[in-house]
C-alpha cells in the first residue's frame, strides 16, 4: 500500500533569482499540487539565509490557503522557541477561519538559524527552547484544550474563536521530538532531509513506545525526504547535481543560493568532495516518477510511516514543477480541476 504523499517546500532562494522569486515559486507549486491531488504542502522557517526566503510560515500558509480548493496548508514548522505560544495559536485559529478544517500546524524546537539569529528573534531563545514541552502545553490548550487549573494565564482567551482547530504536528531529527510527540500523542513527523535517513528507524520507534493516547489518538508517523523525478535517470542525476553541491556548503556552514547545473559540473570539487557527492548520489531518493515511487514506498513500509513529504528544491523551476507531477502520476493520485475551470 502507497504512503499518503505530501510536499513540503522550504521557499529556496536559487542562484541568478532572489527572494521574491522564490515566495512566487512557492505559491504557484502548491497551486500545482492542490491541482494534482497531493494531501498536504508544508512551509519551513528559515530566518537570515540566503537559502531560503521562507522566513513566516504563517504568512505563506494564509495566501496558500486562500488560493486553494482542497489541499491541507501547515507548517514544517513554527519554531516555537522563538514565539509565544498564545500568538501562535492566535495566528493559526486565524487561519482556520480562513480554511476551516484544512490547516496544520506544526511545531518544532531547532532554531531554523544560527544563534545570534535565535537570540535577535527572542532574548530568551536558549531558556524557551529548553521549556518546548511546556510551549506545547500552552499552545494546545488555547487551542481549545484548555490549560492547567493553576495557570496564570488560564483566563487569557485565544482569538478568534471559530469552529475548528488545526491538526497539531511535532517535527524533529532526532530522539527528543520523537519523545514530546509521543507524549502529547501528537503525528509526528521526522525530517530525513536533514540527517540523510539517519536515525528515522530509531526516533520512529521511540515514538511508538512513549506514545500516549491522551487524546484517544493512534501513533500516526510522517518523514520528509528528498526526492526528484525526472523523465530518466540520467536527468535525475544531473538535476541532482547543484543538490549535492549546496549540500557541500551546507557542511561547511554555508548557506548560498542554489546554484544551477553548470555551476555544479564547473566547480572544481576536491578528491574528498567528489567521494562524498558519490555517497550523497547512491543514497538521494532520484530517477523516472516509477523509481522515486517504488523507493518511497519500501522506505514508508520499512519506516512504518503512513506519509511521506517530499522536499525537491530545484533551480529549473520547469523541471520541479515536471518532478511534482511526475510523482502524482506515479502514485496515482487524483487530481482536481484547474482552479480557472471550476
Amino acid at each position: 500500500m502507497l504512503p499518503a504523499l505530501s510536499i513540503l517546500d522550504q521557499s529556496t532562494i536559487v542562484s541568478g533569482r532572489d527572494a521574491a522569486d522564490a515566495i512566487q515559486e512557492t505559491l504557484a507549486v502548491a497551486r500545482l499540487a492542490d491541482r494534482l491531488g497531493y494531501a498536504r504542502y508544508w512551509l519551513a522557517e528559515h530566518h537570515n539565509s540566503q537559502s531560503h526566503a521562507g522566513s513566516a510560515p504563517e504568512i505563506l500558509i494564509s495566501a496558500i490557503a486562500a488560493t486553494t480548493r482542497r489541499i491541507r496548508v501547515g507548517s514544517a514548522g513554527v519554531m516555537l522557541p522563538h514565539y509565544s505560544a498564545l500568538k501562535v495559536a492566535e495566528q493559526f485559529r486565524a487561519l482556520e477561519a480562513i480554511a476551516p478544517g484544512r490547516i496544520d500546524l506544526g511545531v518544532g524546537r531547532a532554531p531554523g538559524s544560527d544563534g545570534r539569529t535565535a537570540f535577535a528573534l527572542n532574548p530568551n531563545a536558549a531558556q524557551a527552547a529548553d521549556n518546548f514541552p511546556a510551549q506545547i502545553r500552552d499552545l494546545l490548550g488555547w487551542l481549545g484544550e484548555g490549560l492547567p487549573e493553576n495557570h496564570p494565564f488560564r483566563m487569557v482567551r485565544a482569538s478568534p474563536e471559530v469552529g475548528t482547530v488545526p491538526e497539531v504536528w511535532v517535527l524533529g531529527s532526532s530522539d527528543y521530538g520523537a519523545q514530546v510527540a509521543g507524549f502529547f500523542g501528537l503525528p509526528y513527523c521526522f525530517a530525513s532531509f536533514i540527517t540523510d535517513g539517519q536515525g528515522a528507524e530509531q526516533a520512529l520507534s521511540l515514538y511508538r513506545e512513549t506514545f500516549q493516547a491522551t487524546r484517544g489518538t493512534t501513533p500516526n508517523a510522517a518523514v520528509a525526504v528528498y526526492a526528484l523525478a525526472a523523465d530518466s535517470r540520467a536527468e535525475a542525476e544531473r538535476l541532482f547535481a547543484p543538490r549535492a553541491l549546496w549540500r557541500l556548503f551546507r557542511d561547511r556552514g554555508n548557506f548560498p543560493p542554489f546554484p544551477t547545473a553548470e555551476e555544479a559540473e564547473a566547480h572544481p570539487y576536491t578528491e574528498a568532495e567528489r567521494a562524498r557527492v558519490d555517497r550523497m548520489r547512491e543514497r538521494a531518493i532520484i530517477g523516472t516518477g516509477a523509481e522515486v515511487r517504488d523507493r518511497l514506498a519500501a522506505m514508508a513500509a520499512e519506516l512504518g510511516v503512513q506519509e511521506v513529504a517530499v522536499l525537491t528544491p530545484c533551480h529549473d523551476k520547469f523541471a520541479r514543477a515536471h518532478s511534482i507531477t511526475l510523482l502524482a502520476e506515479a502514485f496515482g493520485l487524483q487530481p482536481s480541476l484547474p482552479l480557472a475551470a471550476e
